[in-house]
């Protein structure tokens, strides 16, 4: 009798879902306290999860000839070589809804905290200094333009309403939003918004979507805001545009490289930065584990996936 499948767990995953995988109809290998050793575990794997941390490359997948299926626990799917997966017939699939919720609030907080300069007004209290007068703005009757309308901005839109918004996106794959956001131009979403929010994904033609060129045409003293991933900004760019006073501020949870490496930007004052925690709920991580292992079982057990993520130029 022939082994059931076996099945590696490249990084941590929630351990609810870890265990219910464990009880499945597979074997399991726990990879994840050792990157380094990754490697060795991949020659008899069917199935490889991972989350953003393990970079499934043509070298990686090299190693697992066996490999049918890539489970992404998180959205995007920038980590891995689709062209590479693609070539080997290797399905990849993801958990795509698992981390809105999480991601919508974190969004709504930075903006709040970024319009209204609180992290330089909290920092100055606990360090006992009374800073009062005028300080900050209101999100009242301010334009937030989204550049990507697919299902976390549409939270992020519905979350700000009751502040008295107005909503502009531009995304090219989208006609009409179903809702009160207005689909605009390029060049549009840039010169009116008063707080830029990214929600694309990454690809190869849209690294540095948000360079000098672009900045120059954004409304002047608006804010701009990054949960999405790091390579859409050219940083050096951002931080001339916020030295210069073209731009009010900037809330970043993602990076051109993480951790970030360029200090003079997060020094800044008017710079929000946090360490990529966009899906780090307890809530969001319990979600993402638990679709992929759904999805994981579905493919040990032959029955159809749920969550195929497209090769490239391809349908699923």
């Amino acid at each position: 009798m022939s082994e059931p499948p076996l099945v590696v767990v490249a990084d941590p995953i929630d351990r609810a879902a870890f265990e219910r995988l464990r009880a499945g109809p597979c074997r399991v290998v726990d990879a994840s306290a050792d990157p380094a050793a990754l490697p060795g575990h991949l020659a008899e794997a069917t199935a490889l999860i991972v989350r953003s941390r393990t970079k499934v490359t043509a070298e990686l997948l090299r190693a697992a000839p066996s490999l049918t299926l890539i489970a992404r626990a998180g959205v995007g799917v920038d980590n891995v070589d689709m062209v590479a997966a693609a070539q080997r017939g290797i399905r990849v699939v993801n958990a795509p809804a698992a981390a809105t919720t999480s991601v919508a609030e974190l969004t709504v907080a930075l903006a709040l905290l970024l319009v209204r300069g609180l992290v330089p007004t909290i920092v100055a209290t606990k360090a006992g200094r009374w800073e009062r007068g005028a300080h900050g703005r209101e999100l009242a009757g301010k334009t937030v333009g989204f550049i990507g309308y697919g299902r976390i901005a549409r939270e992020v839109a519905r979350r700000l309403e009751p502040f008295g918004t107005a909503t502009i996106a531009y995304d090219p794959y989208v006609t009409t939003s179903g809702d009160r956001t207005e689909i605009v131009p390029w060049e549009a979403v840039l010169q009116r918004a008063d707080l830029l929010s990214l929600h694309a994904a990454l690809t190869s033609e849209n690294r540095h979507l948000l360079d000098a060129r672009a900045f120059a045409q954004m409304k002047p003293g608006a804010f701009l805001l990054n949960v999405a991933r790091g390579p859409l900004v050219d940083e050096a760019a951002l931080l001339a545009a916020l030295k210069s006073g073209r731009l009010a501020g900037a809330a970043l949870d993602v990076f051109e490289v993480e951790p970030p490496m360029n200090r003079e930007l997060l020094e800044l004052p008017n710079v929000i930065a946090t360490p990529h925690i966009g899906a780090m709920t307890a809530e969001g991580q319990g979600r993402a584990g638990a679709e992929i292992v759904d999805e994981v079982l579905r493919a040990v057990r032959g029955e159809p996936l749920r969550s195929l993520v497209p090769p490239p130029g391809g349908r699923p």
